[in-house]
């Protein structure tokens, strides 16, 4: 029989974890936000190019003012996708490197992307006096906003997620307003506030649950397992087991509940195991 009461030494820190999903598609955002900086850059190397050859000494201001907007754009673009990646998929505040430059990468690569380009604009002393106060005071204007619009103010991390992904479910298992379900945040702890009282409705209150153990001492499962309610159950026999919160379990990818709430019950010596319903994912 399983026991009533949760082991004491389990590890019951709930941690909010990009799903498959959110890792896909920060994973497309930033593929494209780097070929959208390679463009940026690339901008920049063919200008260099054409004021080495002094393509812009007496003329062909617009074509210089067109790289230099065409930088710009290309510039934005990738950092939009990259802090839309990093919504997705956050960096932690527990590493502060990783954490600074993931965030502000977008803001880096524009610095890089405009810099040199207009240090050779300010220093070039061929070209015409009025072309050079135009095309740096625009190219000036232009990487600083940029620059700003690269910057994450307020970034998101693991951390700040975890918090909101714990309130959200709290919310929604007392029926409150949901003032803290973001999207990133929202589905998982309405599949967490769900299947806890699915397992808290099977187990007389409970809210442990048991799932074989992540491959080779990962953190995480690499494909998702099922969680159960006790273990005891047949799918466990012979496994490695590890138990703890609903939370803890979708944390190590155990995110699909048992359809096989009532056998699980007969089996593991919980009552009312006739009348507790399937459960439905």
């Amino acid at each position: 029989m399983a026991e009533n009461t949760p082991p004491q030494d389990v590890d019951v820190t709930k941690e909010w974890r990009a799903t498959h999903g959110q890792e896909a598609a920060a994973k497309r955002l930033r593929i494209f936000a780097v070929l959208a900086w390679i463009v940026a850059i690339g901008g920049e190397v063919a200008g260099i190019i054409f004021l080495r050859q002094g393509r812009f000494d007496h003329g062909n201001l617009p074509l210089l003012i067109g790289i230099l907007v065409g930088i710009a754009i290309f510039a934005i673009a990738g950092s939009l996708m990259w802090k839309a990646a990093n919504k997705q998929d956050p960096a932690r505040r527990s590493e502060p490197a990783k954490f600074f430059f993931q965030n502000q990468l977008g803001a880096i690569i524009t610095v890089i992307a405009f810099l040199p380009l207009l240090v050779l604009i300010f220093m070039d002393k061929d070209m015409d006096p009025k072309n050079k106060k135009i095309a740096g005071g625009l190219g000036a204007l232009l990487a600083v906003g940029a620059t700003l619009i690269g910057v994450s103010w307020n970034p998101p991390s693991v951390e700040q997620y975890t918090q909101d992904m714990n309130k959200c479910a709290a919310e929604i298992k007392a029926n409150q307003p949901t003032k803290d379900c973001s999207p990133e945040v929202a589905q998982q702890a309405q599949d967490i506030a769900r299947d806890s009282k699915t397992v808290a409705d099977a187990t007389n209150g409970q809210d442990v649950v048991y799932w074989i153990a992540p491959e080779n001492g990962q953190k995480r499962a690499s494909t998702p397992h099922v969680f159960h309610i006790c273990k005891e159950v047949s799918p466990l026999r012979g496994k490695v087991v590890n138990s703890g919160s609903v939370t803890l379990a979708y944390s190590e990818n155990a995110t699909r509940i048992t359809k096989q709430i009532p056998m699980e019950q007969k089996q593991c010596g919980f009552a009312g195991a006739e009348e507790a319903p399937a459960a439905a994912g």
